[in-house]
């Protein structure tokens, strides 16, 4: 029978991830991963496309994610900026990639604990870069993506990159200027652990090519739709407990946002609660290096 191919869309990225949340629990097919323990329920899982119309629509934070605000800020530090590319070290039994070092210096080889470019036959590519330049200098192209698979190292790994490639395009605007549509590709997913906190990093990421583009072309670049595909979009068994009684609690018991209060499930991004769990993020990330 196979899994289900679940669509969802909306405007911003809570309202979005939510809506995949409740149509993955209502419609997922079950069936076992390879992570479960002998007493673990088969995970609920479909293959989701999710339309975002607008990444930055408020509410932007949705309070059913699992972590907090300073999560968020690390983790688009870590995509955006590359604070942990420096945790990469095989090797040593440390992390095998991050996404912002596959997009921003992919490196072919054959073996990720020799991954000196002096002993490689290839240089490191800064594939955002080339998204930059090449929409620089063609606006309509439909070649500017960015890929983060590896077939010669990633399939041996224990935690092969889940995100798999990166489609940006520009669109006119009716007025002046271009929108900068971006698409996303994963071949897997947390859907409850991980994928709002991808949605919100690979957002900021759409944001910061956007104006780096728009300053190349020294026009308006405004941030478009951003389109996220799941092959295997899936809640794990052992995360049932957690999610029923965290997520779908508050997915009953509170509206999405109150204009009155500014809170619900949701919050702005601009809601002081928030500004302080950014500044404790950047905290914690100035902490790390000492």
């Amino acid at each position: 029978m196979g899994a289900p191919v679940l669509f969802v869309e909306g405007e911003g990225i809570a309202e979005v991830w939510e809506k995949s949340l409740v149509l993955l629990w209502e419609r997922g097919t079950r069936i076992k991963t390879e992570y479960d323990s002998p007493k673990d329920p088969p995970a609920r899982d479909a293959a989701m496309t999710m339309v975002v119309r607008n990444p930055f629509a408020e509410p932007r934070i949705h309070l059913g994610f699992c972590g907090g605000i300073e999560d968020l800020e690390k983790y688009r530090q870590e995509v955006v900026d590359g604070v942990h590319d420096h945790w990469i070290a095989p090797e040593a039994g440390k992390w095998t990639y991050t996404y912002h070092e596959r997009l921003s210096a992919y490196l072919v080889t054959d073996n990720l604990a020799k991954r000196d470019p002096a002993r490689l036959p290839f240089q490191p590519v800064n594939q955002l870069e080339y998204i930059a330049a090449k929409l620089t200098s063609r606006p309509f192209s439909r070649r500017a993506q960015a890929i983060t698979w590896m077939p010669l190292v990633d399939p041996g790994t224990d935690d092969p990159p889940c995100l798999q490639r990166v489609w940006c395009r520009l669109f006119p605007e009716a007025g002046n200027g271009y929108s900068l549509q971006m698409h996303t590709h994963w071949r897997s997913r947390d859907a409850y652990r991980a994928a709002y906190m991808n949605m919100y990093g690979l957002t900021e990421l759409q944001r910061k090519l956007a104006e780096e583009i728009g300053r190349r072309i020294e026009s308006p670049v405004s941030i478009g739709a951003y389109v996220d595909f799941t092959d295997s979009y899936h809640i794990y068994g052992s995360s049932f407990g957690d999610f029923e009684n965290r997520f779908l609690k508050l997915y009953r018991d509170r509206e999405f946002h109150s204009p009155e209060t500014g809170r619900g499930r949701t919050l702005r991004s601009d809601d002081p609660a928030v500004a302080a769990g950014i500044e404790y993020g950047k905290k914690l990330l100035e902490m790390e290096g000492r």
